[in-house]
């Protein structure tokens, strides 16, 4: 168990009617629910939904009493759609470049306590990739996963093209990018895509149920591992490994490593502070 703080909205929460803010939540202490509701457009993710989205979870992130977000959209037929079409038929290389919208999205990927989403519906562009920044993915039975730019006259620009590779291996993330086929749920389970399908109805409970688990653990070594997860995609594994090894001594500089080790000993709950 983790030791309990008052929690209570950051004073850096975005006043976005797009991007709504659960926090904090009866029965899951140390998760945030964040919706992106926009049903009437399946949660398009134009640019002022992402800068939004982007900070608020870093406010989540630098909040004492936050461990792990619920990432969902509003409604029953999308997680997100995909991006604001209207809004990127008008944009030209220079303005793409120039004005950093698409700088949320690193933003996004900065965010150092664990992500879950919440997919239902069309995970589509940058719906699609959205949730493959987030850790984990849980997925209703009526999910689906797709990267259709091609089929207007692009190609993924948020990560599609790198992240989907390594969840599920290059030839089916060129079948997916290449012919704009969708992937049902099952099928982005066996891939390798989520970690678990349920009943579409039980989605967001699933979740907030696993980012409560996580949100349990020691919130030092949580993003530790995290961390050192996300570095197996960016270095060779003699330099992952090294990355990980050094992780893992540091921890062993904090009350946690002490409380965790005391309490296995002694047989009983650790209580965690995250120092």
């Amino acid at each position: 168990m983790t030791e309990t703080t008052p929690e209570t909205l950051p004073d850096t929460m975005p006043d976005a009617s797009d991007i709504r803010v659960e926090f904090p939540l009866d029965g899951y202490p140390g998760v945030a629910l964040v919706t992106i509701d926009r049903p009437e457009a399946r949660n398009a993710l134009s640019f002022q939904v992402l800068a939004d989205l982007a900070t608020a979870l870093q406010a989540l992130d630098e909040s004492d009493g936050c461990h792990a977000v619920v990432l969902t959209g509003a409604g029953d037929r999308a997680f997100a759609a995909g991006a604001d079409i209207l809004e990127l038929a008008e944009q030209t290389p220079a303005r793409l470049a120039g004005e950093g919208h698409f700088n949320s999205w690193d933003s996004i990927a900065a965010v150092g306590i664990p992500l879950v989403a919440a997919v239902r519906g069309f995970a589509l562009g940058g719906g699609c990739e959205l949730a493959l920044i987030c850790d984990v993915i849980v997925a209703g039975d009526d999910a689906r996963f797709g990267q259709p730019e091609i089929t207007i006259g692009v190609m993924p620009g948020a990560g599609g093209t790198q992240r989907l590779v390594r969840a599920v291996g290059p030839a089916l993330a060129m079948d997916v990018i290449l012919s704009g086929r969708v992937l049902d749920a099952q099928v982005a389970l066996s891939a390798g895509l989520v970690s678990r399908v349920v009943p579409a109805a039980d989605t967001v409970p699933e979740a907030l149920g696993l980012a409560a688990r996580i949100a349990a653990m020691p919130p030092l070594a949580v993003r530790a591992a995290k961390r050192s997860v996300l570095a197996a995609f960016e270095q060779p594994l003699s330099e992952g490994l090294q990355t990980e090894r050094a992780a893992f001594f540091a921890l062993f500089a904090t009350q946690d490593q002490r409380e965790g080790m005391r309490a296995f000993i002694q047989k009983r709950p650790p209580v965690w502070t995250g120092r």
